[in-house]
């Protein structure tokens, strides 16, 4: 699983970075996370909102720090 959390590194995006870290601990679930701070990179992925949270090269999140709850609900599918 490749999770990507994408911002400009604002503190919504850290916490939605860190979010997902926690989640990921609690389901004892591996993935590839990381952190898309460029802003080049983002307009490639096409998201125009952060943070945005984009799953296996799917858009799940944006805009918004998705909070935990929702966090287990998308990782356990």
């Amino acid at each position: 699983m490749n999770i990507k959390v994408i911002g400009t590194g604002c503190d919504k995006c850290d916490t939605l970075y860190e979010n997902v870290l926690i989640v990921l601990n609690e389901l004892d679930m591996d993935a590839e996370v990381e952190k898309v701070e460029d802003l080049v990179e983002i307009v490639k992925l096409g998201v125009m909102s952060s943070p945005s949270l984009m799953i296996d090269g799917k858009l799940v999140a944006s805009g918004r720090v998705a909070k935990k709850d929702e966090l287990k609900k998308i990782l356990s599918k």
